[in-house]
């Protein structure tokens, strides 16, 4: 057989590898939208180029707040199971005009590179590349958006899904922000839980993904990919002063729940909410922003990032 056209992998509705090493992304979903005034929030945004050499950018939004007071910053990882999304698609842009809108922030939605053409490390790398040119700006910076209009002293960052891995993974690096929202992350574990979801053939297609998103890795007791297994960091050293945690009902929910319990365990209390959104699979607020659960789920972030 061709091995260019003989499956090694499927992942619908994903992405599928072939024995080549050839892949190709199936989803038809995310669909890249222009940057620009949105009339429905009054939220402007752009496209800024961080690294030339690199091609990573960011999507930068200021809403339209006629106040002297400077803003909250908020810096966004987009889910996709790493392989998949983007800061430009219609999904995330309309997400982040109505987050940037209704917390009064602005925001900066990082492009990082894809999977498996660019495996873990460069997605956090490239998240922490921005998140370090977006707090430069403290000190002044090219970018008069957040020079003129952001609030240093609060800047938050919030990732969903692979995103939410992102977020934690790079919470943990060397540098130091307000706020961490992890919401519906991409976490696994060997050990299954008697609550958590049983569907054989998801579980097993998760975990084989991994294995191409992370060449090389230990497996999903990895603590890029399990935050709790031996030998991973401990939560303690999370570089933020406030923690949320957002679940759902979708497959991985028990880890998020795990997740923030642990945190509640090793201290850090008042310090960190937890958002359930019941009977909700993974990114209903992406694909239903108007429903119940959507709203409310909403409404905690925005007073999470309105009460720094």
């Amino acid at each position: 057989m061709n091995p260019d056209k003989e499956v090694e992998f499927d992942f619908p509705p994903v992405i599928r590898f072939y024995k080549s090493g050839r892949f190709e992304r199936l989803s038809e979903l995310f669909v890249d939208v222009p940057a620009g005034f949105d009339s429905e929030t009054e939220v402007s945004s752009k496209d800024v180029i961080i690294n030339p050499s690199t091609g990573v950018s960011a999507r930068i939004y200021l809403p339209n707040i006629l106040q002297s007071r400077k803003l909250p910053i908020i810096v966004y990882c987009h889910g996709g199971a790493f392989v998949e999304g983007s800061a430009f698609d219609s999904f995330n842009h309309s997400f982040m005009n109505r987050l940037s809108a209704q917390a009064s922030a602005i925001a900066v939605s990082v492009e990082y590179r894809l999977a498996p053409e660019n495996p873990i490390p460069i997605p956090y790398d490239d998240s922490f590349e921005v998140l370090n040119w977006v707090v430069s700006h403290a000190q002044g910076g090219p970018e008069p958006w957040l020079v003129n209009n952001g609030d240093f002293d609060n800047v938050f960052l919030v990732g969903f899904s692979a995103g939410a891995n992102i977020v934690h993974n790079i919470a943990l690096r060397d540098v130091h922000f307000k706020g961490l929202v992890v919401m519906h992350p991409f976490f696994l574990a060997s050990e299954k839980l008697p609550s958590e979801p049983t569907d054989p053939k998801l579980r097993d297609g998760i975990e084989r993904l991994w294995s191409y998103i992370c060449p090389g890795t230990s497996g999903i007791d990895d603590p890029a990919i399990n935050p709790l297994a031996e030998g991973a960091p401990d939560l303690k050293g999370l570089n933020c002063e406030r923690v949320m945690v957002c679940s759902d009902e979708g497959e991985l929910k028990v880890r998020g729940d795990v997740y923030y319990e642990h945190l509640v365990k090793c201290g850090w209390g008042e310090n960190v909410e937890f958002v359930e959104s019941q009977g909700e699979q993974h990114g209903f607020f992406l694909e239903k922003p108007d429903c119940e659960k959507a709203q409310e789920m909403m409404s905690r972030l925005v007073a999470f990032i309105k009460s720094a």
